[in-house]
């Protein structure tokens, strides 16, 4: 086992089963993130140390912050609009799936305020998840033929949209037409050794999961499994490797006031009690000083 970056620090000690879906909230100067089974919704403060918890009665995947000052959830039973002052919560959109066997999953807003959002197809024995775009005309599907649904980005010029199948190994890249928010010309950015069978962990790469971009263009994408996150160049070649404490990463995102610090996200649910006990930090946030800053959050307008 590689020795992990010795730059890590711990950003929240507080464990999740499974963190992910981590913004930085510029407005608040706070880090707000997921905890799906846990059904919490997470939000540190850096500056003083607070932290906070919403509890739902289900899955919650997703989240982005809303012009309006509250967020936008994906949820098991659908996208809700939620006030975190006041803890109410209004449907935005009902699930285009059947939740026994499908949820949201990886969620984030498009530079031009749509809130798009991928789901997984829970059965993982067919790519049946799909990726759909809420817009002021409602909730549409846009593309298909995954089973976990991941990675969501933009490039920083806006005209390069990627989305990954995390069970594939795979991340795609589409060209992003702005004003209608269509796709086309998809094609693989990047693609990774699926594990063998009887293969070991430690020599297993990870599949990939969340992911942010960076101001260069990079993207910065969390390997599930492979106790790693990697920052690719906008050609998909390997530029860096982070190496981390934790078996399971799930999700980076850029933040800070310099948006120079690096938040990753990580699981502990479901992983074996060795692993835990030899892995204390699983599940807990952590963090990384980087030189390029990330791209800002986008907000939802819809």
């Amino acid at each position: 086992m590689r020795d992990a970056d010795p730059d890590l620090f711990v950003a929240v000690a507080h464990a999740c089963l499974l963190g992910e879906s981590p913004f930085w909230h510029p407005r608040e100067r706070a880090l707000y993130w997921c905890d799906i089974p846990g059904h919490r919704l997470q939000r540190f403060e850096p500056a003083g140390g607070a932290l906070a918890h919403w509890d739902f009665d289900t899955d919650v995947a997703s989240c982005a912050p809303q012009l309006d000052g509250r967020l936008l959830l994906a949820m098991r039973d659908g996208l809700w609009r939620f006030d975190p002052a006041s803890g109410e919560r209004r449907l935005a959109a009902k699930p285009p799936y059947d939740p026994a066997k499908e949820r949201f999953n990886d969620g984030k807003c498009d530079p031009q305020g749509r809130f798009w959002v991928g789901t997984i197809y829970e059965p993982r024995d067919a790519a049946a998840a799909t990726l759909h775009c809420l817009t002021r005309e409602g909730l549409k599907r846009k593309a298909g033929g995954v089973t976990v649904a991941n990675g969501l980005a933009w490039s920083p010029d806006g005209a390069t949209m990627y989305w990954t199948d995390t069970k594939a190994h795979t991340i795609y890249a589409f060209d992003f037409e702005p004003h209608a928010g269509e796709l086309s010309r998809q094609r693989v950015f990047a693609q990774f050794a699926p594990r063998a069978e009887g293969q070991p962990l430690d020599d297993y790469g990870g599949r990939p999961d969340g992911a942010a971009v960076d101001t260069e263009g990079c993207y910065w994408v969390a390997m599930f499994e492979g106790q790693r996150v990697l920052r690719l160049s906008p050609a998909g070649e390997v530029l860096r490797e982070v190496l981390l404490p934790v078996r399971c990463a799930t999700m980076p995102c850029f933040g800070g006031d310099d948006l120079k610090t690096l938040y990753i996200t990580t699981a502990r649910e479901k992983r074996p009690a060795a692993e835990l006990a030899a892995q204390a930090l699983a599940g807990c946030v952590l963090g990384l000083r980087v030189d390029v800053p990330g791209l800002p959050v986008n907000v939802v307008h819809v």
